[in-house]
């Protein structure tokens, strides 16, 4: 059941990035741009997230988990401060 949750999670994540992506090219406000680039790297951690649970049981991927998220909150960090303003 829990493995169910995340794929869940990742498959929305994802789906917020593909929509907020999607809506950047279409309008060019940037601060969709790294609104999506965050929800690609936390889309991203989730994956790592499933296939930690799943395939790869015997070993740890919690640090390759974190890198994408914490990529992603840098960028939406970035756009936040200087291009939200």
């Amino acid at each position: 059941m829990a493995e169910l949750i995340y794929g869940l999670c990742m498959a929305t994540a994802l789906g917020c990035a593909w929509l907020l992506l999607r809506s950047y090219f279409h309008t060019k406000f940037r601060l969709l741009l790294w609104s999506g680039l965050c929800f690609t790297g936390l889309g991203l951690s989730n994956l790592f997230l499933v296939l930690d649970q799943m395939v790869f049981t015997t070993m740890d991927l919690s640090t390759v988990r974190l890198i994408p998220a914490l990529i992603g909150m840098i960028l939406l960090l970035y756009g936040l401060i200087w291009e939200g303003g």
